[in-house]
This record gives structure tokens, C-alpha cells and sequence, in this order.
């Protein structure tokens, strides 16, 4: 019999846990806020299955880091049927949040405010600046008429760095950990770093470059893969400073180019390749990182795997 100040004697009592003080205390875990702006992903490029799948990867990465987050994939040149144009997916956004709105007042529930700010945020799945492509982006979203903010492209980056790493260790042209005692028979001692998107990609591609230099103590140069020559000409360069094994690395997430570009570039510079960055995890995470940093509500950016 509990009496009224608690539980009689000898039973025993449930406390709850008391947060854990300090540097050590666990942090709460991040969620979606109500009525959030949609994270809609701008994927340029042709549209394909395999565009989609990855696009998709991507915007289930993202969902699995923020609980309850409303993501939607909008493609450059999509059709609308089977790859919905990305002014139509912001079109739609926008109709969908004041549908709801509008049904929260004919249901008579109390508190419910109507909505402001933004509809959606667009995230370019885009690893560097290209500004042809961002002008494009920029117009389909002025086209739809919806009050929607476009974030900056996911790089350069700590974890674009550790992407690239990996995707070149895939393909046998670079160690996996510095710190492993047994060599790769394949592995280049010069990087070709590919991006697309004219100098100004060239130049951004060079600091997550120099990332990549550190994590593999080989020189690593970027070049770009819309410029006639200059996948070459960096290539010649890297081989007259002494390397002889060289890697052409993508700075890409993938649909943004034709595949045989890539190839054609991989030939003219006689090295091996390795595969575009593609749906990576970084991926995801960095265009969350974006997304939560138009709204202000991220704790902090996401930060790559130290080299050991």
C-alpha cells in the first residue's frame, strides 16, 4: 500500500536517470522542426534509373540523420512524369504546406499558425561550383514562384577528402590507412583531381586537394574536365615533377557529366580512374549540413575521419 508520500516501505522505487553533467553528457538528439522547410535535392544531369538510385541514397542518408525531415528530389531536366522537373517538385512543396495548413483550420485545431519563411531549401548535389549548372538551378527555382532559399554546393570539404580516399583505395590506387604496413602494388604517386566547371571548379577542387595530398603524402593537382588540355597538361605536369603511376580521381558526384567524358580524359592522360564520388555518406551528410544551416539549426558541421 503506498501512502501518501510514496510507496510503502520496502517496495522499490523507479527514479528516473538523471542527465549525465559535463563534457560527457550525451547530446539530444537532433529532429526535423514542425513544419520545417522541405530539403529538395537539385539533381542535374540527364535523368536516368541509376541517377535516380542515386539521388535516392542520397536523400535517404539524409533522412536517417535528421528524424522527420521531408526530403523530395527535383531533377534539372526532368520530364515530370517519371522525374519530376525540380520547379514542379518546388511548385507542389509549397500547394502541399498550405494544404495543411488550410486543413489544421477547417479541423479546428488550436494554435496553428500560418506559414512563413521559405517552402522548401534547395541543396545542388553538386561537390564543387559549377556556374553554368547553378544558373540553371537559380532559374527553376525563380520559375516556380515559390519562396524557396539555394544553398552553396557541398564542397569544399574535410569529408569530400575522405570520399575521394576511399573511392581511389576501391580501385586499388591508394592505400585504405596510411598507417598499414603492406603496400599497394597499383597505388599512384600523383592524383589527377577531375572537376567540372571551369576555373573557379578548379580552384575550389584544389583545397580539398590539398586534403588529399595529406591523407596519402602524394602530390594531388586539380584540373578540369570541360577545358580541352587540361586534364593532360596537369598530368604532364605531376609526371615531370617525378611521378610515374598516376590516378585520375573525379571530384564529381556523378550525374553531372556524360561517363564518357571521364573515360576520354582517363585515355588522353594515360592513367587509371577511379569511380565518381556517387552516394558516399559524406554525401548525404554534407547536404543535410546545408540544409540545416539555412534553417540554423545544426550543432555543427560534419566533421571527416582523421587520418591515422
Amino acid at each position: 500500500m503506498s501512502s501518501p508520500t510514496g510507496p510503502a516501505s520496502g517496495l522499490p522505487v523507479r527514479m528516473p536517470r538523471p542527465r549525465q553533467p559535463g563534457r560527457h553528457r550525451r547530446p539530444e538528439p537532433l529532429v526535423a522542426p514542425e513544419g520545417a522547410p522541405a530539403l529538395v535535392l537539385a539533381v542535374p544531369g540527364a535523368p536516368s534509373a541509376g541517377t535516380r538510385g542515386l539521388a535516392e541514397e542520397v536523400v535517404s542518408i539524409a533522412r536517417s540523420e535528421l528524424p522527420g525531415l521531408d526530403a523530395r528530389i527535383g531533377y534539372l531536366d526532368g520530364d515530370d512524369a517519371e522525374f519530376p522537373a525540380l520547379s514542379s517538385v518546388l511548385t507542389r512543396t509549397a500547394e502541399e504546406r498550405t494544404a495543411r495548413y488550410e486543413q489544421a483550420v477547417a479541423a479546428g485545431i488550436e494554435g496553428v499558425t500560418e506559414p512563413e519563411g521559405p517552402a522548401a531549401v534547395v541543396v545542388p548535389l553538386l561537390a564543387g561550383p559549377d556556374s553554368a549548372l547553378l544558373r540553371r538551378i537559380r532559374q527553376s527555382v525563380m520559375d516556380s514562384r515559390v519562396a524557396a532559399e539555394l544553398t552553396d554546393v557541398l564542397g569544399p570539404h574535410p569529408l569530400l577528402a575522405e570520399a575521394l580516399h576511399v573511392r581511389l583505395s576501391e580501385a586499388g590506387l591508394a592505400r585504405a590507412d596510411r598507417a598499414r604496413l603492406f603496400t599497394v602494388a597499383t597505388a599512384a604517386d600523383g592524383i589527377v583531381l577531375a572537376a567540372v566547371g571551369g576555373e573557379e571548379a578548379v580552384q575550389a577542387a584544389g583545397i580539398t586537394g590539398m586534403l588529399l595530398a595529406a591523407r596519402l603524402a602524394v602530390p594531388v593537382m586539380a584540373a578540369a574536365l570541360d577545358q580541352e588540355g587540361s586534364i593532360s597538361s596537369v598530368a604532364e605536369q605531376l609526371r615531370s615533377a617525378g611521378s610515374q603511376q598516376l590516378a585520375l580521381a573525379p571530384y564529381l558526384i556523378g550525374p553531372e557529366i556524360d561517363p564518357g567524358l571521364l573515360a576520354a580524359a582517363a585515355e588522353e592522360a594515360d592513367c587509371a580512374t577511379a569511380e565518381a564520388l556517387g552516394a558516399y555518406p559524406a554525401v548525404g551528410k554534407l547536404a543535410l549540413a546545408k540544409y540545416t544551416t539555412a534553417l540554423g539549426i545544426a550543432p555543427q558541421q560534419p566533421q571527416g575521419v582523421p587520418v591515422r
